[in-house]
């Protein structure tokens, strides 16, 4: 149908509504068991936001509203229906998912990560993705070995 015959708030309104999906990594959904009640949690939310955004009785307004907890609400789900539940590794002696890895840099730095699932991955809050190149390198390494990371070398320190 041509744009001239509807209304012009509701063909802007069509436009802002066609939210793309979230990327969904093709790796697989590994997570904590924090991560898939985190992941729970943003579903459940994502749920509530919509229901309320279906609630709204202009149609424009709607569409608008529910935009993007209809897009969150496909990706959790598709998130908690992929999950695979890892188990924290029992033994520290090599780096696992799951693992906390404490690090030192060429320049000095020490950093302490914990290596977790990509969507539970939070740098600032020292989680890092199980993909990121640096929990990459150093799955399966052992205190004291280096491994080299963007031109960088880092030497392990500690396992937990």
């Amino acid at each position: 149908m041509s744009v001239a015959f509807v209304k012009e708030e509701s063909a802007e309104t069509a436009a802002e509504t066609l939210l793309p999906d979230r990327p969904v990594s093709p790796h697989p959904n590994l997570v904590t068991e924090a991560g898939l009640e985190a992941l729970t949690r943003q579903l459940e939310e994502a749920r509530e936001a919509y229901g309320a955004a279906s609630a709204i009785e202009d149609v424009n307004e709607r569409r608008r509203q529910a935009a993007g907890p209809l897009r969150d609400l496909r990706y959790f789900t598709e998130r908690v229906r992929s999950a695979q539940v890892v188990p924290e590794p029992l033994a520290s002696e090599v780096v696992a998912f799951g693992s906390t890895v404490t690090f030192s840099r060429e320049d000095g730095r020490v950093q302490r990560y914990r290596i977790v699932g990509e969507d539970e991955a939070d740098p600032k809050a020292g989680t890092i993705s199980y993909v990121s190149p640096v929990a990459r390198q150093l799955m399966g390494k052992r205190v004291g070995e280096v491994v080299s990371v963007a031109g960088q070398e880092l030497e392990l320190v500690v396992i937990s």
